[in-house]
C-alpha cells in the first residue's frame, strides 16, 4: 500500500468496524441492512455530496437465501414416494394420484432451484414473501460538471444468513459443514428421481396395455417398491441437512466485516480520495459510488439498480468495479465471471486488474471465476457495462464465510489498504485505456 493512502485505509477499517460491531448483522430486507444505508447516506454527505436512496421489493428467500426450502421438499418428496406405494398396493386410481403429485411436486421443486437459485431469475418471486431493501448512490463529478465515462464503484451492504452447521460448534471443520449440504443436495436429487421412476411405472402398468412387458414392468415396479421403501428415510434425513443451510434467526445472522463491508468501504474510501484530491481525478470523467442491497438474496439490488437506471444515461459508457471481501492478504485475485450465471466479464478490465495486483506488489494475484453463486457484476454485464470483481478471499472452505466469525478482529487495515491502492492503480488504467482510444 502507497503510504498516501494509509488515513483512508484506516478510515475504511474504521467503516468495517462499525458496520460489523455496531449495526452487526444485515440480513436482506432487515433494520440492519438499512441502517448500514442510512450510515453509508450520512457519509456520501459528509463529502458534500447527495445520496440517493431508492427502495425496491424483493423476495429474500426466492432464490438462494431459500435453499432451506429445498432439503424441505426433499423431506415432503420422500414421504410421498413412501405413500404413493403403498396407496398402490391398496388401490390404483390413489395410487396413481400421489405418485403424480409426488412428480409433479418433485418437477416444480427442480424447476424452482434452476431458474431461481442456480440462475438468479425473479420469476417465482412473487410465490415468497416480498420485503423491502435499499440502493444508496452519489456521484463525484469533475469540476466543470463534464465528462465523457464513468467509473462505478459497488459494494453489497447486506450480509447472509449464517451456516447454522457453524452456529452449533464454533470450531467444527468447515468441509464438513459443506459436505453435510452436499448429502443434502444429492439426496433431494435422488427422490426426485425415484418419485419420478415410480411413477412412469405406475402409468406404465396401468395404461401400458398388451403392447409392453407386463411382468418386467411389474418386477421393475417391484424392485422400485423396495428402492422406495428401504432408502426414502435415509434420503429424507440426507434432505434435512439441507434444511440447515440458513440460520433463520438474524441474531446469529454473519456480521459480513469481510463480506462485504470491506468492500462498501473500499468503493466509499476511493470517492473520498478523489473528493479531497480533485488533482488526482481522472479527466472527465464521473464517479459513481453504488452501496447495492439484497446481493446475498440473488443480486436482487444490483439488478434493481440497472432496472431502474438503464433508460437515464447512468449506465452509459461506464466501467464498473464491484468490490467483494477484501480481507485475505494471500488471496487477491480478479473474478472474471459467474460460472452459474454467465460468460466472461470484461477482458480489458480483467487485464487492468491483474497489471495492478502485480504492481502493487501482490506476488501471486489471482485470476479466478466464481464457482458457485453470483456476484453484482453479472448484472451490469447484462445490461452492457464494462465490469469486473475484484475480492481478497481464500476460495476454499473457511470457517468464516457466512457464519458468526466473519469479523473485523482476524483481518487487518494494510490488507485494506492494498486492496485500495490496487482499486485506484486500475482507475489510471481505465483514464490511459480511454485516452489512447480517442
Amino acid at each position: 500500500m502507497r503510504e498516501h493512502l494509509r488515513q483512508y485505509a484506516d478510515d475504511a477499517f474504521g467503516i468495517i468496524k462499525y458496520a460489523a460491531n455496531e449495526i452487526g448483522q444485515r440480513v436482506p430486507g432487515t433494520d440492519g441492512e438499512k441502517k448500514f444505508h442510512d450510515y453509508m447516506s450520512g457519509k456520501l454527505s459528509d463529502l458534500g455530496l447527495t445520496p440517493k436512496t431508492e427502495k425496491f421489493i424483493f423476495a429474500p428467500r426466492g432464490s438462494i437465501g431459500g435453499l432451506p426450502y429445498a432439503g424441505w421438499g426433499g423431506v415432503i418428496i420422500a414421504v410421498l414416494a413412501v405413500l404413493g406405494v403403498i396407496a398402490f398396493s391398496l388401490s390404483s386410481v390413489a395410487g396413481i394420484a400421489v405418485s403424480l403429485f409426488a412428480a409433479v411436486y418433485a418437477l416444480g421443486l427442480w424447476t424452482w432451484l434452476i431458474v431461481s437459485v442456480f440462475k438468479y431469475n425473479t420469476f417465482f418471486d412473487w410465490c415468497f414473501k416480498q420485503e423491502v431493501s435499499y440502493n444508496t448512490y452519489a456521484e463525484l463529478l469533475p469540476e466543470d460538471g463534464q465528462y465523457d465515462y464513468t467509473v462505478m464503484l459497488s459494494g453489497h451492504t447486506d450480509t447472509s444468513w449464517t451456516l447454522k452447521h457453524s452456529v452449533i460448534k464454533s470450531k467444527l471443520n468447515p468441509a464438513l459443514i459443506f459436505i453435510k449440504l452436499g448429502v443434502g443436495a444429492v439426496s433431494v436429487a435422488l427422490l426426485t428421481m425415484i418419485a419420478l421412476t415410480n411413477f412412469i411405472l405406475v402409468m406404465l402398468m396401468y395404461y401400458g396395455g398388451k403392447s409392453l412387458d407386463a411382468k418386467a414392468i411389474f418386477d421393475a415396479y417391484t424392485v422400485m417398491w423396495q428402492v422406495t421403501v428401504y432408502s426414502a428415510p435415509a434420503l429424507m434425513i440426507g434432505s434435512y441437512l439441507l434444511t440447515l443451510y440458513n440460520e433463520k434467526n438474524p441474531r446469529v445472522a454473519s456480521p459480513g466485516a469481510m463480506d462485504n463491508a470491506s468492500g462498501i468501504a473500499i468503493a466509499y474510501e476511493v470517492i473520498k480520495y478523489f473528493k479531497e484530491n480533485p488533482d488526482k481525478m481522472p479527466a472527465r470523467c464521473r464517479f459513481v459510488d453504488v452501496n447495492c442491497g439484497a446481493e446475498e438474496s440473488g443480486l436482487r439490488g444490483s439488478m434493481a439498480f440497472v432496472r431502474a437506471h438503464k433508460n437515464d444515461g447512468m449506465l452509459d459508457h461506464a466501467y464498473h468495479i464491484n468490490v467483494d471481501s477484501i480481507a485475505d492478504k494471500d488471496y487477491f485475485e480478479v473474478i472474471h465471471g459467474d460460472a452459474w450465471l454467465c460468460p466472461h466479464f470484461d477482458r480489458d478490465m480483467e487485464r487492468m486488474f491483474f497489471e495492478a495486483m502485480k504492481e502493487a506488489g501482490i506476488e501471486k494475484p489471482g485470476n479466478m471465476a466464481n464457482p458457485v453463486g453470483g456476484c453484482d457484476s453479472t448484472p451490469f454485464m447484462r445490461a452492457g457495462v464494462k465490469t469486473i470483481t475484484f475480492a481478497a478471499q481464500n476460495p476454499t472452505m473457511t470457517n468464516y464465510y457466512h457464519t458468526l466469525y466473519d469479523v473485523p478482529e482476524r483481518f487487518e487495515v494494510d490488507t485494506v489498504g492494498l486492496g485500495l491502492d490496487v482499486v485506484l492503480r486500475v482507475i489510471d488504467k481505465i483514464a490511459e485505456f480511454e485516452e489512447a482510444k480517442k
